[in-house]
């Protein structure tokens, strides 16, 4: 009896074992069957107001027809059919939706979006139909530009999408008086800047170094022996005619720089006279009327910074001229006394909104100053004119590039400023809105909100640059993965050569103390040169200290990997002495991996003197080539000396930059 129960019991446990199995296993090709139908969900930048993804997916390849019922959608339409073409599909436009296959719909009709700024629109992805609808072309055109991002493979999920800008300026400007680009180069610009709905291509275009724009009237001002830099180098009437009708193929609102009456060196050259003079007031003036007579121009800047007026009536005048021409005035800010409502674009750190006059935010949005990683961080953060979204007196952004110092090659205007991921990042902000106030130039800790959203936007950002920067200088790796132990501050009584413990002893044994700092990113600020405005990865600073910074390495082999390390970010607009020979930088930076001192290269212009007319060449980490570490398998033991005499530079050219930059850029780090 005993026996017949223990059988009965063991039938029972092998039952229930063999039950087990089969509903794990069940379960396993239940997963392994949703794993193998489920698909990656696109990465859009900038990322819609409200997206709701669903389950069902829709086939590119099945697409029989582009509908439209409107014929001022043509264009729109047009556009898709060469997307597809480019897929290999080839499809007609037609009025009426075919009985079989897929199709895509262009519908004029008002949406939810349509209560927000101007450009909103609706994408409803169904297995059968993508139906694009809009209450305008404009709108339309913008959920083209979204639905062409949708499409990283043949196949995408169904979904909901309403969107709209946040801000009705989103834009983007070169400096072309200073350092000439040619018009391919510039071209490729605004195609990126279309790819990622911005609207605003604002062209400076005449400077103290030479004036770029040919005058029928005035042809002086573009003869070489006035030009200083790029001689012989301008845009002619046709050309920027050219220029303006491919801004608005795209939707991008073209505005010229006219400077005045500072920022004129060329003018009073090739003129002979001041512009605050009778006659060069009088010649501003002509000037100004025949480029309302030459482009079809809404909106035309006057500049107005940086100029000692003798002639306190001048830009009140020019705004007049131009009003009574039926253009809208954009003048910068802080610069001279301009007429209520006229557009002002702040550029100063300090700037705030002024009542009555709209305002454009450029502050802290130079591309020329940042360190490209730490440029994406810090205009992620940025909040467009201190609000969350914009109106009639908040409109937008516009996102310099002032390249001062002279380059050997237009590439390296691209390059040298990050323009594509920082640009990218923009984008993002000025359409999305959001934001955090004041300048935050890191990512802040995991688990933080501004951490937690940064790290959604770089997986974006990198998905980008594999799909669509393949050829284009793109410096931009992740970064939100890499953590920092600072240890310190260790006073150095202004001997930024003296050795602390954690260069005195090995990397591994270093104490722990409860004063360490966790910190986030490839590029760390420990000081912006800019503080108190801008803030930093550190928040309590003292001269005359050194920190250091560790982190691990994990290697699954022996390897030699590409590296970019920094302890300067040159800026391309002040004429900052190179390092000294043999030393990263002038304050006794080094780096250790594994305990073997890290050599910096050999530096071309080291010891030289330079001015702005020397171009930069290796100076920065993201246009010379990198430097190349040898990892062992396992950890590997990484250390920063980070020291600092004083935070006030020998003069305005060199601000003191208390920084770092370390990332490896092989997938070890990805």
């Amino acid at each position: 009896m005993r026996l017949k129960k223990l059988l009965y019991n063991f039938k029972i446990i092998l039952l229930f074992i063999l039950s087990v199995n089969v509903i794990q296993s069940y379960a396993q090709s239940v997963l392994q069957n949703i794993s193998s139908k489920t698909i990656q969900l696109p990465k859009l930048i900038p990322q819609p107001q409200q997206v709701v993804w669903h389950k069902e997916e829709f086939d590119l390849k099945k697409v029989t027809a582009i509908v439209i019922k409107e014929d001022g959608l043509m264009l729109e339409a047009i556009k898709i059919q060469n997307f597809l073409k480019k897929k290999q599909i080839s499809i007609p436009i037609v009025s009426k939706a075919p009985v079989k296959g897929n199709i895509i719909e262009l519908v004029l009709d008002t949406i939810n979006a349509e209560k927000y700024l101007k450009g909103g629109y609706g994408i409803q992805v169904t297995k059968t139909n993508i139906k694009i609808t809009s209450a305008s072309i404009l709108g339309i055109y913008y959920g083209g530009i979204t639905f062409f991002q949708l499409f990283e493979k043949n196949i995408i999920p169904t979904c909901k999408i309403t969107d709209w800008p946040a801000f009705s300026w989103r834009g983007f400007m070169i400096d072309v008086g200073r350092n000439y680009q040619s018009i391919s180069q510039i071209k490729q610009q605004i195609d990126v800047m279309a790819a990622y709905k911005l609207n605003v291509f604002h062209f400076h275009l005449t400077e103290d170094i030479a004036w770029r724009l040919f005058s029928n009237l005035y042809p002086n001002l573009t003869d070489s022996q006035f030009m200083e830099r790029n001689i012989g180098k301008y845009y002619t009437i046709n050309e920027i005619r050219d220029l303006i009708n491919y801004c608005k193929e795209r939707n991008i609102n073209f505005i010229p720089e006219i400077d005045m009456p500072g920022h004129s060196a060329a003018f009073k050259r090739a003129m002979g006279v001041d512009m605050q003079s009778d006659s060069g007031m009088q010649i501003c003036k002509n000037i100004l009327t025949e480029l309302c007579d030459n482009f079809e121009i809404t909106d035309i800047h006057i500049g107005g910074d940086e100029v000692k007026f003798t002639n306190k009536f001048f830009l009140q005048e020019i705004v007049l001229l131009l009003k009574s021409k039926q253009k809208n005035v954009i003048a910068w800010d802080p610069g001279g006394i301009v007429p209520e409502g006229t557009m002002l674009q702040m550029w100063n750190g300090n700037s705030k909104v002024k009542k009555g006059y709209p305002a454009l935010d450029s502050r802290h949005l130079y591309l020329n100053h940042f360190d490209p990683l730490e440029g994406v961080v810090t205009v992620f953060n940025h909040q467009i004119t201190d609000v969350p979204k914009g109106d009639s007196q908040h409109l937008g952004a516009i996102l310099c590039n002032w390249p001062d110092r002279k380059v050997d090659n237009e590439a390296s205007l691209i390059t040298m400023n990050a323009v594509y991921p920082t640009m990218l990042a923009f984008a993002e902000r000025t359409w999305c809105g959001g934001g955090w106030p004041n300048y935050k130039s890191d990512i802040d800790l995991p688990g933080t909100e501004r951490y937690n959203a940064f790290v959604e936007f770089e997986h974006r950002l990198l998905t980008h640059k594999s799909l669509y920067f393949q050829g284009k200088s793109f410096p931009y790796v992740k970064q939100s993965n890499i953590e920092w132990l600072l240890k310190g501050p260790f006073k150095n009584n202004g001997n930024t050569s003296m050795q602390f413990e954690p260069e005195l002893k090995k990397v591994n044994s270093i104490t722990k103390s409860s004063t360490d700092i966790k910190l986030y990113g490839g590029t760390i600020i420990l000081r912006h040169f800019w503080d108190p405005m801008i803030g930093a990865h550190l928040k309590a600073q003292a001269d005359s200290s050194t920190w250091y910074a560790t982190r691990s390495i994990f290697s699954n082999v022996d390897t030699v990997v590409k590296c970019w390390i920094g302890f300067n970010n040159y800026s391309r607009s002040t004429a900052t002495a190179p390092p000294p020979k043999g030393a990263w930088d002038n304050k006794n930076s080094k780096v250790w991996v594994n305990g073997q001192e890290i050599a910096p290269p050999e530096w071309k212009h080291a010891g030289q003197q330079i001015n702005l007319e020397v171009s930069l060449i290796d100076e920065g980490y993201e246009y010379r080539a990198p430097t190349m570490l040898q990892l062992k398998k396992g950890e590997n033991n990484i250390l920063i000396k980070c020291p600092v005499k004083s935070f006030v530079g020998s003069d305005w050219q060199n601000p003191v930059k208390w920084m770092f930059t370390f990332v490896i850029l092989d997938e070890l780090n990805q």
